[in-house]
């Protein structure tokens, strides 16, 4: 069984959510909060497996809330989602850099959150989504974004060419078709990587492998 807890500062929202999540019968939300702050100390007592966390609350945003989850060294195993109905860039970008596995809008499908759900209790980042997608490569394509190509430094060449395969959102298994490895193979480099770059999971690895524009839209 999942384990959720539900971060948002709307009832109706939370109770969506929970009603949603809980469907199949193998997800179940074991407790709810109203603000950041809340939600860290419900997490800190619940230790789910799952958050889905909201950004704009009083108290604490869910970024903030999200970071503090991510710096407990207790909780290295909780994953957060952030769930919002704001699109904009930063937000996403931020999401992730603050450690958060997945990015995910309201909209979403019942089917598409629980599934969301259980990738990252499956101890995947979330980056299917085009949205993700969609607006790191537009951060990475601004005039104004300062690359810095040294953390490649430390990397084989073959290291360096799974990195970009994870950047490009792929999956471990897509990763050894792409790069003719076996999937236990791929598996290997992507936890080389995630140790040599001090990534939390996947979704660091993707920012990085835009930062160091090893990975460029459209390429």
């Amino acid at each position: 069984m999942i384990r959720v807890v539900v971060v948002d500062d709307q009832e109706l929202v939370r109770t969506g959510l929970r009603a949603l999540a809980e469907h199949d019968g193998d997800i179940t939300v074991v407790g709810e909060a109203a603000t950041g702050r809340t939600g860290v100390a419900r997490v800190r007592e619940l230790h789910p497996d799952v958050v889905l966390m909201d950004i704009r609350m009083p108290q604490m945003d869910g970024l903030e809330a999200t970071r503090v989850i991510v710096a407990d060294l207790a909780l290295h195993d909780v994953a957060v989602v952030v769930l919002t109905t704001f699109d904009e860039d930063e937000h996403v970008f931020e999401a992730i850099r603050s450690g958060a596995a997945g990015y995910l809008l309201k909209d979403i499908s019942a089917a598409d959150l629980r599934r969301a759900i259980r990738v990252v209790a499956g101890g995947e980042a979330l980056l299917a989504p085009a949205v993700t997608r969609t607006v790191l490569s537009s951060i990475a394509a601004r005039p104004a974004a300062v690359l810095d190509a040294a953390p490649l430094d430390r990397l084989s060449e073959r290291e360096r060419e799974v990195l970009q395969q994870v950047g490009r959102g792929l999956s471990n298994a897509e990763i050894a078709q792409a790069l003719f490895l076996s999937p236990a193979t791929a598996r290997t480099y992507v936890s080389r990587l995630l140790h040599k770059l001090g990534a939390r999971d996947r979704a660091q690895l993707v920012v990085i492998a835009y930062e160091t524009g090893l990975v460029t839209p459209g390429i």
